[in-house]
């Protein structure tokens, strides 16, 4: 089977905890063959060891001892799997309030979230706190799993209720892509292959919408941005002048012949050839790593960015962000701070803390003078030199930052410029 060429898809998975997610990735591994047979003997022997009469599905994912002593997801756990019509990286993210950062780290690079919720218990506090989370990062696609329909006796009453009271709360959200799918992870019910049990529901099983839903235009591809990584000079005899700019593109659709500018100089040039592994190609997009070389001498280094001259991000060094806060010290005002966005690394001071949101009622909560693990608020940020940035629900790329710890150099932060 050729693996090479297929398109990825990032997806998360989320909701409370005990719903089954990662009983639910187990079964997609499992169903789908993507299992070596050493991984499968080791669980049927844990399973056997646990007493139960079927196989533990949620050891194929929680892979750390106090995760599989409690029964309980802790830390983000990612599995790749393919299919001949896609590749797959998941994110097992945790149900706990207390791990609601993994769960910010799982989502922010998905294309898609599951969302489960358990057809007994119907919509929690998790539930809208994950939705929200999700609708927050912009992931543009989202499945409804209600799942453990078979311990509801396949109720399809009880399925519609839930997915009512489901889009009576994403009305207040920002997903533009929902799908609801009744499943049960645990006998396989509608997860790879279509259930015999709940003959009224007339769509797609889960694997087949993770395999036909269209991400291709999820990238910004209208403005360009190419944030320069790394200046290549070889230095050989046949290259001797050779000068590209490598990086990622993280926004538009570049050609060769393009009008370019370079930030934050200004100087206006033309791209003379894109190589892509060595070969030229004529026309690159986000996400693609490539190399440019322009037809004139600019001088142009890590850090600084090439777009459109005449569609220019925002050039800023005071940055409004609503910030994920990961550290166990809470975030005061006037902290100093290491702040890297795209290939740009600052110091950056926090001037204010404007409200921290309560992510059940969506309500702010304002006048506060600090800002706790797992909270997520709005804050002002002044930098040390300006960044070439677009909001974040124009460009989830250029529009992401993340907080790092100057002393102990440790991600203390996620952010999403306003």
């Amino acid at each position: 089977m050729e693996y090479q060429n297929i398109e990825l898809l990032r997806f998360t998975t989320a909701g409370s905890v005990d719903d089954g997610k990662s009983t639910l990735i187990g079964r997609l591994l499992y169903d789908s063959k993507s299992i070596f047979q050493d991984q499968l003997e080791a669980v049927e022997e844990s399973s056997k060891n646990k007493g139960f009469d079927y196989l533990d599905l949620s050891l194929f994912t929680d892979g750390l001892k106090s995760e599989r002593e409690q029964g309980i997801t802790i830390d983000v756990a990612y599995r790749y799997f393919a299919t001949p019509k896609r590749k797959f990286i998941v994110a097992d993210t945790p149900g706990h309030i207390q791990y609601t950062r993994n769960m910010v780290t799982g989502a922010s690079t998905a294309n898609l979230a599951v969302i489960l919720i358990d057809a007994r218990k119907g919509m929690l506090e998790q539930t809208h706190r994950h939705s929200f989370i999700a609708s927050l990062l912009r992931i543009p696609h989202a499945i409804v799993c209600v799942n453990k329909m078979d311990l509801v006796n396949y109720s399809e009453n009880v399925y519609d209720t839930i997915v009512s009271d489901f889009k009576a709360f994403a009305s207040k959200l920002d997903i533009n892509d929902i799908q609801f799918i009744p499943i049960s992870a645990l006998a396989g019910d509608n997860v790879v292959n279509k259930s015999e049990n709940m003959d009224w529901y007339k769509g797609s099983t889960m694997m087949y919408h993770l395999e036909t839903v269209h991400i291709s235009s999820d990238h910004n591809h209208v403005d360009c941005r190419f944030p320069v990584q790394s200046v290549i000079r070889p230095h050989t005899l046949d290259n001797q002048d050779f000068r590209g700019f490598a990086g990622r593109i993280e926004g538009g659709i570049f050609k060769s012949g393009d009008k370019i500018k370079t930030l934050p100089s200004g100087f206006v040039s033309t791209i003379k050839t894109i190589e892509l592994n060595g070969d030229k190609i004529k026309e690159a997009f986000a996400p693609m790593s490539v190399i440019m070389t322009l037809e004139d001498e600019i001088d142009t280094s890590r850090g600084d960015m090439i777009v459109r001259e005449n569609n220019l991000p925002q050039i800023n060094q005071d940055i409004e962000v609503l910030v994920a806060w990961m550290a166990y010290k809470p975030l005061q005002a006037r902290t100093k701070v290491v702040i890297k966005h795209t290939t740009i690394e600052c110091i950056g001071m926090v001037k204010e803390l404007k409200y921290k949101i309560d992510v059940n009622s969506l309500h702010r909560i304002e006048s506060i003078d600090k800002i706790e693990m797992n909270d997520i608020g709005r804050i002002s940020i002044r930098t040390s030199k300006p960044l070439f940035y677009d909001a974040y629900k124009k460009n989830r790329q250029t529009g992401s930052l993340i907080i790092i710890d100057e002393q102990t150099n440790e991600t203390i932060g996620a952010g999403m410029i306003i």
